[in-house]
């Protein structure tokens, strides 16, 4: 699945969690970096308004769809892909991790939230070692020097697998700049995923996203925060439902 933004395209490049993990599981073992982003209906309006964000995209290696509009974007295309929420990637990603024996770094969002999330984690995952928990302040700049420095904090902790959970798209740039100054590391971007498994925010209940509801539920619970993203997101829709009804016959 590929959406198109004047001369550049952006590619759903992973079908499915298989294909997904059995990717990261070989850089893993091979020591190949990579950045990992998770594409949703949010993420296609800022990327047609943000010329960095594009090119921060364009710089990611694996990107998974994040958000029901965008599986049924693909299946309106004839090009389907699986739904792969960020969110739902934490545990298995820290799973290949320890797999791999491979050290994982959380960086984003507070503190607290790292040191919960971090505790759950190594609850959940056997043989899990987290060797940097990172929380940048307000104002954070993913392309200024306090990143760099991150970074360099997380080569001398000798992390493998970096979880980067900045939002959007802070995230995806910082992902970006991971990946070309620590070229063996792997950067994922997951959104709050880090304070779902904390327990700092709630997630909406299985039955609510059975029913491909969930952005709902998370308007409802911050309307002041999110109404408007949401709003510019199914205004949105209709053109790139055309879009991907334009492809089937390609």
């Amino acid at each position: 699945m590929r959406f198109r933004f004047g001369t550049q395209e952006i590619a759903v490049n992973i079908p499915d969690r298989a294909t997904l993990e059995r990717e990261v599981r070989a850089r893993l073992a091979a020591g190949e970096g990579f950045a990992l982003a998770t594409i949703n209906l949010d993420h296609l309006d800022k990327l047609r308004r943000d010329a960095g964000f594009r090119a921060a995209y364009a710089a990611q290696d694996l990107v998974v769809a994040d958000g029901n509009p965008i599986v049924w974007l693909s299946r309106l295309a004839r090009r389907p892909v699986a739904l792969l929420p960020g969110s739902d990637l934490v545990v298995p990603l820290a799973r290949l991790a320890a797999g791999a024996g491979v050290k994982l770094a959380l960086v984003g969002t507070t503190a607290p939230v790292l040191e919960a999330a971090g505790a759950r984690l190594c609850a959940q995952v056997q043989g899990l070692e987290i060797c940097a928990k990172i929380a940048p302040p307000m104002g954070f700049d993913p392309e200024g020097a306090q990143a760099g420095e991150i970074l360099a904090a997380l080569e001398r902790a000798g992390a493998g697998l970096v979880l980067v959970a900045l939002g959007a798209p802070k995230q995806e740039v910082f992902a970006a700049r991971g990946r070309r100054e620590l070229p063996r590391a792997g950067f994922a971007s997951i959104g709050a995923g880090l304070d779902f498994i904390a327990g700092s925010q709630k997630r909406a209940p299985r039955w609510v996203r059975r029913l491909a509801m969930e952005w709902l539920w998370r308007a409802l619970s911050d309307p002041r925060r999110l109404a408007g993203r949401y709003l510019r997101s199914a205004l949105a829709l209709p053109g790139h439902a055309w879009r991907a009804w334009r492809m089937r016959g390609k």
